[in-house]
């Protein structure tokens, strides 16, 4: 039987992931982190946890939760060296919102050197993050999502194993594709009401109590729309894969770019 993993790799220390290896940190896993901005270095160390360079953090951690910004920076961390870094057993795991072929694709190269990679995204933003209650989609092997499953759990309070690797970044593309369209219909349902008079904010509580309920709208006035081209791309890329037309996602990634600069100034939109 394996032992439990305690000493975790964290690469991108952004705004998700300074707040995932804060979570770690407090739950007692040793952690290494690494972020290619060296600027980060203190506010990993303020977290508890070392700071390192790819090297250390690769040959030093039984698993490494990867939380890079882009698919290409994860493809670039991964070809440029680190796979061949890695000792055989070591758990890498995806956390990224990436393309799903991506994350199967890196499967096979580290199959190749005894490495398992597994698909681990994440749904919840910021304020999931910062909370530990992030959604972990998790897809792959098994038993090395088993092994791996405390260290999710340090920041997630839903944990839903998809299947096959690559099924995970599907969920997540499914939960992008229903938030952006969210925050456009909000949007829009909001603008009318308010052009004949209706107190927007009244009726924003009030349809949290209907059918219309959703999380963008509980939460409205907090998204900044930062990923939201990135993510519509991904969706896009990966309905073309498919031959899947995916009409509204097209136009609503067209809607996004119009809104970011004026989102939640409903006063504004439509005009």
């Amino acid at each position: 039987m394996s032992s439990p993993l305690r000493s975790i790799g964290v690469i991108g220390a952004g705004r998700i992931g300074a707040a995932l290896i804060g979570h770690l940190t407090r739950t007692g896993f040793n952690v290494r982190a690494y972020d290619a901005e060296a600027g980060k270095r203190a506010d990993v160390e303020a977290l508890g946890a070392r700071w390192a360079d790819l090297n250390e953090l690769a040959r030093e951690s039984e698993a490494i939760l990867i939380v890079v910004g882009y698919d290409r920076e994860l493809r670039a961390l991964m070809t440029d060296g680190l796979l061949d870094s890695l000792s055989p057993g070591t758990i890498v795991a995806v956390l990224s919102t990436v393309q799903p072929r991506t994350v199967q694709e890196l499967v096979e190269l580290g199959r190749a050197r005894g490495v398992d990679v597994v698909d681990a995204t994440m749904c919840g933003g910021g304020r999931a993050a910062d909370a530990g209650t992030m959604l972990s989609f998790v897809a792959g092997d098994t038993a090395a999502i088993e092994r791996l499953r405390p260290v999710i759990a340090a920041y997630s309070t839903d944990i839903v194993y998809t299947g096959a690797v690559g099924t995970a970044q599907a969920a997540k593309a499914a939960n992008n594709l229903l938030m952006w369209a969210c925050l456009i219909a909000n949007h829009e349902a909001l603008a009318l009401a308010r052009r004949f008079g209706v107190d927007v904010e009244l009726l924003r509580e009030a349809l949290l109590k209907t059918g219309a309920e959703n999380g963008v709208l509980r939460n409205w006035g907090t998204s900044t729309m930062a990923w939201a081209d990135d993510d519509l791309e991904i969706i896009q890329e990966m309905a073309r894969q498919a031959g899947l037309a995916l009409p509204q996602a097209d136009l609503n990634r067209e809607l996004c770019r119009e809104l970011k600069p004026k989102k939640f100034l409903i006063d504004k939109y439509g005009v």
